[in-house]
């Protein structure tokens, strides 16, 4: 009768308990995030793009395709991420099994000096009444982050097929380099060659030919540079697939076309994002800790039932004629020192730091996709120009190499013709490489992964 009248007390109080403990608790911090993804409204203009939803459809390729998926199965990081996920879920699984009564049997045998062998066998059962669903709110916060850890899986899948996608684009304008690069030491050993001829003749100066040395000795010193830059590259590609060092893949030797995503509004494209998701399950797990942490200020109950059984014969002792015993416990804290207010404290604090987490989350996702959106526009604009002046340098080149020949222009002059033009082609080369791969950046910005 004591017991039920203490509960009784207890429940009655329960109103200034929970408001007395959760006066700290004045901000809704995932609503406050949900504002401020709220305040973005648009992007930038851009021309209108594909309908990708996901990132491998920006790219056509099987081979590339194949790349992709083996890196997601063998690359060593992504693989740590994954068993990070996987412990995320198990203590999910072992928080809830605070929720749960726990049984517990017991068998022993005892035995005295000039006395006969005693057995004895128990079972106990013990639980914790869940009052202030302290228990469930504690719970919930691990399937919290279990459900980030799997967002941030996700975020580390889409940023690793990205890497190869580029590292992939990468590796072709390296090879396109080294063609070029070869073209011009070609073309300046043809010009060597000329110069020596008529210097042998008697036609042409020593400076001349000196000057054309120089030329070719420095396209064969960038050829070397170019070379070790692919070397690189594939060292970097079989890094991402998981593969040790030495093995080539065989890359095409032309761009592959890599589609426009189309750029959406805000609202669609928060949404996708799986580091802004994890930024927001994130919130919501420090704030149900912090629940926790108040609630630990409250009173708690135990609830235990026992039985046991003594006898002569081990059988006898299997619980026949059991002796039974309930005991009902109720404690509350009354003085630790101010650690449990501490903790309350600490618990709000982290979950205002998660907040601001998210913040800094969501605006670095606005800032990637403002960036790729707006370098799209220029690498187009720049493209554009170097096309053209690549164009009017290669016919430029061809009327010095005709007024060479023909002894109405200098050496010099050839040669910085010859320099600028294939240095245009290289700066080409490597706007298309970037242009591309920031086609793929901006995917990735928008939210496209792996899987949709």
């Amino acid at each position: 009768m004591q017991l039920n009248a203490l509960l009784i007390r207890l429940l009655l109080f329960t109103p200034l308990l929970l408001s007395g403990c959760t006066m700290g608790m004045q901000q809704d911090f995932a609503a406050m995030a949900d504002r401020e993804r709220g305040q973005m409204q648009s992007w930038s203009q851009m021309a209108e793009g594909g309908q990708a939803t996901i990132l491998g459809d920006l790219i056509r390729s099987e081979d590339l395709e194949a790349l992709v998926d083996e890196a997601l199965s063998a690359n060593p990081g992504l693989q740590q991420t994954l068993l990070t996920l996987r412990i995320r879920q198990a203590q999910y699984r072992q928080t809830g099994g605070e929720m749960w009564p726990e049984v517990s049997a017991a068998y022993s045998v005892g035995r005295q000096e000039q006395s006969e062998a005693t057995y004895t066998g128990s079972l106990s059962i013990s639980w914790e009444v869940d009052l202030w669903r302290k228990l469930a709110d504690d719970t919930q916060a691990a399937g919290k982050d279990a459900a980030e850890q799997g967002s941030l899986y996700q975020s580390a899948q889409d940023t690793l097929a990205a890497e190869v996608m580029k590292t992939w684009l990468g590796l072709i304008a390296a090879q396109k380099n080294i063609n070029i690069e070869q073209q011009r030491l070609a073309t300046l050993e043809k010009t060597e060659s000329f110069i020596l001829q008529r210097y042998s003749g008697g036609l042409g100066t020593l400076e001349d030919l000196d000057s054309a040395r120089t030329s070719t000795a420095r396209a064969r010193a960038s050829l070397e540079e170019y070379r070790e830059t692919l070397a690189q590259q594939h060292r970097v590609l079989q890094a991402l697939l998981g593969r040790p060092p030495g093995r080539v893949t065989r890359i095409p030797e032309t761009y592959t076309t890599v589609l426009l995503p189309l750029v959406e509004v805000p609202a669609q494209t928060l949404q996708r994002r799986p580091d802004l998701k994890a930024a927001y399950l994130a919130i919501e797990a420090a704030t149900l800790r912090t629940r926790v942490a108040y609630k630990e200020l409250l009173p708690s109950i135990h609830l235990q039932a026992a039985l046991e059984d003594a006898a002569s014969s081990p059988g006898a002792a299997l619980l026949t004629d059991p002796v039974w015993s309930l005991l009902a416990q109720l404690t509350a804290p009354l003085f630790q020192g101010g650690k449990l207010r501490a903790a309350a404290e600490i618990a709000e604090l982290e979950a205002a730091q998660s907040y601001q987490a998210y913040r800094e989350t969501l605006l670095q996702a606005a800032q990637e996709t403002e960036d790729a959106i707006g370098l799209e526009r220029s690498l187009t604009r720049q493209q554009n120009h170097i096309e053209t002046a690549l164009v009017t340098a290669q016919n430029n080149l061809q009327q010095y190499q005709r007024s060479y020949r023909e002894g109405l222009v200098d050496i010099l002059d050839l040669l910085e013709v010859q320099r600028q033009t294939y240095d245009l082609d290289i700066q080409l080369n490597n706007l298309i490489n970037e242009h591309l791969a920031n086609r793929i950046g901006l995917g990735l910005a928008l939210g496209l992964g792996v899987k949709q």
